[in-house]
């Protein structure tokens, strides 16, 4: 999921992130590892609307995060660093994401994003 947002303020990206986080069902998270970025001050928020556990990784200690630096690296090739990602629509983020959720993994055993999550649906069901 990628989602525009008009700023990257804390409260910005809180509310984002709580508006989104409900689209999804519980069950397929637990918790969340984020990077000590300002943009994320406003975790404690988002732990109490979504119930869901906010982690830090350590600072300089990306690997900690490495599912989620992987996915980095795979945005680059669409959006490079430096990027202004305001000229890009959500339409565009949005295909761009079903691109990648569509993409075998090997963390998932050459399995998909999306087939792993219609797996998981599945059996919350």
């Amino acid at each position: 999921m990628l989602v525009k947002i008009d700023s990257k303020d804390s409260e910005t990206v809180a509310n984002a992130l709580i508006k989104h986080a409900g689209k999804l069902p519980q069950e397929l998270y637990k918790s969340l590892t984020w990077d000590r970025g300002t943009e994320m001050a406003g975790h404690k928020r988002f732990t109490v609307a979504t119930d869901v556990a906010v982690y830090f990784c350590d600072p300089k200690h990306p690997w900690q995060r490495g599912s989620n630096e992987n996915t980095n690296g795979l945005l680059r090739q669409y959006f490079p660093k430096g990027i202004d990602l305001s000229a890009y629509s959500q339409a565009k983020l949005n295909a761009v994401a079903r691109r990648l959720n569509e993409r075998p993994r090997k963390t998932l055993d050459y399995e998909t994003a999306a087939e792993r999550f219609h797996q998981a649906i599945a059996s919350t069901g």
